[in-house]
């Protein structure tokens, strides 16, 4: 079975009748290993483009390679043990960057904010598209930034895998199990009219 046909709206509960855009977006591991056509990239960073951002700044940046290229070996070869068990199939790996200090030298406070929306949009995006993303917090930071020669006024992120559904049998049988769309905390658990 394709984690492509599992659909998120059998394991998620609507609680304020949001549009299925957000709950239908789930991170799956299950990709096919076709690496990304560059039209399909270049609409994920086109949707990342028009995320919001303080003061117009902009401070995202994403460095990318895409499947069968030795760019992809490099960019596999800093992801943890875990990830990498799955994630050979990705049709393309991405690392996000966020700009903390401007072109004046001064710091920007909002620059890992205004990344995380920009990254959102391509999450939303690549679901519209049928593909299957990935966050990926279990990768060596250090080693990202010294081989992709990543400035110093550039904090590394996160990295992302996407690709095109895949087939759940192909993932390891300890994550075969896993590969579902997980619930999320009742609305309830995280606002509060006033201040703590």
């Amino acid at each position: 079975m394709k984690n492509s046909e599992i659909d998120p709206l059998e394991y998620r509960l609507l609680e304020h009748g949001v549009d299925p855009l957000f709950p239908r977006r789930w991170s799956g591991r299950a990709m096919s290993g076709e690496p990304l056509a560059q039209a399909d990239l270049l609409r994920l960073f086109e949707a990342a483009r028009w995320a919001p951002s303080s003061s117009n700044r902009q401070e995202w940046f994403f460095l990318y390679t895409t499947g069968g290229t030795a760019e992809f070996d490099q960019f596999y070869s800093f992801l943890d043990e875990g990830n990498r068990a799955w994630c050979h199939r990705a049709g393309a790996l991405i690392v996000a960057l966020s700009r903390h200090v401007a072109e004046d030298g001064r710091e920007q406070r909002m620059h890992a904010f205004d990344t995380g929306m920009a990254f959102q949009n391509m999450l939303l995006q690549a679901s519209l598209m049928g593909l299957v993303t990935r966050p990926l917090g279990g990768f060596d930071r250090q080693r990202a930034r010294e081989e992709l020669h990543v400035p110093e006024h550039f904090s590394v992120q996160c990295m992302l895998a996407v690709g095109h559904p895949g087939e759940v049998e192909d993932l390891p049988a300890h994550q075969q199990e896993r590969e579902k769309p997980n619930g999320r905390k009742p609305v309830g658990d995280f606002i509060r009219q006033g201040g703590f």
